[in-house]
């Protein structure tokens, strides 16, 4: 049977026992770590003389992929630039040209007056002067909407000026008469023909 003091005794051995353990851990972790940092050190003294290679090799491809991406940056803004020049020179008419439009509907009214008589020499020289007028603003990209009667009414296309009731069921919702031509420039429609549709 173990007295109060070997008890005692006991205690303080493995109090002791665990400390010398932990010290044991201890000094085991130090030297682990100094270890690591002795063959850390020897592979940066072993790379010292590489890294410049290294560093110049990286800076190379930096520059590059500096040069790569500043060049493609280049062609971007080369092919944008054209686009846009393209564009004006598409539509830098486009005010005279829609300021001209009324000039055509004259023109279309004068022919359709004169037109009565075909073997005036009236009509042949009003003639003459449209078609050759009409050829110069096509040169310069001007073209007529397409639409007649029976077409399907587009909103986006076309501009519904009246609704009048359909003279029979297939007419509705479709085109019945044009009062006014419209005109496109390239792809941008600058006037849209006014038309009657059937409700």
């Amino acid at each position: 049977m173990s007295t109060p003091e070997n008890k005692f005794e006991d205690q303080e051995l493995e109090k002791q026992e665990i400390i010398d353990h932990e010290s044991e851990s201890q000094t085991q972790q130090k030297e682990k770590e100094q270890a690591a940092q002795t063959d850390q050190d020897q592979e940066t003294a072993a790379e010292t003389p590489l890294s410049e290679e290294e560093q110049l090799k990286k800076s190379l491809a930096n520059e590059q992929d500096k040069f790569l991406r500043l060049f493609a940056e280049f062609e971007n803004y080369k092919k944008r630039t054209s686009k846009e020049r393209m564009d004006l020179f598409k539509t830098a008419n486009q005010e005279v040209i829609v300021a001209m439009l009324p000039v055509v509907d004259d023109f279309e009214r004068a022919l359709k007056e004169l037109s009565k008589d075909e073997s005036s020499d009236l009509f042949k020289g009003v003639s003459l002067i449209q078609n050759k007028f009409w050829g110069v603003l096509k040169n310069k990209g001007l073209e007529e909407v397409a639409v007649k009667a029976g077409d399907v009414f587009d909103s986006e296309l076309h501009d519904a000026i009246t609704q009048i009731p359909a003279p029979d069921k297939k007419m509705k919702g479709k085109i019945i008469d044009v009062i006014e031509k419209g005109f496109q420039l390239g792809d941008k429609i600058i006037r849209h023909p006014k038309v009657v549709v059937g409700n």
